[in-house]
C-alpha cells in the first residue's frame, strides 16, 4: 500500500485529504506544519502532497529540502496559479501541481499517474546508449565508470530521449512529459535544462555528442 504524505496546516483539508485517501486504498500520514514534515523520513513515503502556505517551514523551503536527498514525487496544492508561481515551483522540483480548491476526482488521477511513472521507471532499472547507462535506481547517469551528477529533471529529460532515441521531441513534449504543466513558448527552461545536461555528459567524454538540436523541432539523442 502506497504511502502518502499530506502536509497541509488547514485541519479540515488534511482529514478529508486522508479520508479521500484512505477511500481508495492509500495508506496517508498527516503533518501540519513544513517543520513537521522535515522530521519525518522521505524514504517512507511513495509520494508527497505539499500545501505552499505553511507554518514553520514554508512549503518551498520544504520542497528544497526534500529535493537534496530525495526524488519521491511531490504535488503542490497552491491557490496561486499565476505563471511566475507555477514556474518557480517546477524549477524547484515539484512534480506536478494542483490548484485550490481542487476536484477530488483531478486530484487522485494526478496522484495516480504520478506513481505509474515512478513504478515504470522501476520497471526499467537502467537504459544504455552509446556509452551512456543511465542508472535509474542509482538515479544519475554513468560514462565510463564515473557518474554524471544529473539533477532530476536533467535525468528525466535524458530517460525520456534515452527510451526512444530515434524521436524528435519537442520543447512541448519535454515540458509537458518532465514538469507536467503546460508549456508557455517564451519559457527558456528547457534549453537550460538541455544545456547542462549536455555540460555534464560533455565533461565526461567531450569528443562525444549525445544531445542533438534539430534546429526549429526540438532535440533528440545524437546516433
Amino acid at each position: 500500500m502506497d504511502r502518502i504524505l499530506i502536509v497541509e496546516d488547514d485541519i479540515h483539508i488534511n482529514e478529508m485529504l486522508c479520508d479521500l485517501l484512505r477511500q481508495n486504498g492509500f495508506s496517508p500520514v498527516a503533518a501540519y506544519s513544513g517543520t513537521e514534515a522535515l522530521l519525518l523520513p522521505r524514504g517512507d513515503f511513495s509520494l508527497i502532497l505539499l500545501d505552499l502556505m505553511l507554518p514553520g517551514k514554508t512549503g518551498g523551503q520544504v520542497l528544497e529540502e526534500v529535493r537534496k536527498s530525495s526524488a519521491v514525487p511531490v504535488i503542490v496544492l497552491t491557490a496561486r496559479t499565476d505563471k511566475e508561481t507555477t514556474v518557480e515551483l517546477l524549477r524547484m522540483g515539484a512534480d506536478d501541481y494542483i490548484a485550490k480548491p481542487f476536484d477530488n476526482n483531478e486530484l487522485l488521477a494526478r496522484i495516480d499517474a504520478r506513481l505509474r511513472r515512478v513504478a515504470g521507471n522501476d520497471s526499467k532499472n537502467q537504459l544504455c546508449f552509446k556509452d551512456i547507462t543511465l542508472d535509474l535506481d542509482g538515479y544519475d547517469a554513468v560514462i565510463n565508470g564515473q557518474k554524471a551528477g544529473l539533477s532530476k529533471r536533467e535525468l528525466e529529460i535524458l530517460r525520456l530521449l534515452m527510451e526512444q532515441p530515434k524521436k524528435v521531441f519537442t520543447k512541448n513534449n519535454l515540458y509537458e512529459s518532465v514538469w507536467g504543466g503546460e508549456f508557455f513558448g517564451d519559457d527558456n527552461t528547457v534549453n537550460v535544462h538541455i544545456s547542462k545536461l549536455r555540460s555534464k555528459l560533455g565533461a565526461l567524454s567531450p569528443d562525444t555528442e549525445y544531445v542533438r538540436t534539430v534546429w526549429g523541432i526540438g532535440f533528440k539523442m545524437a546516433e
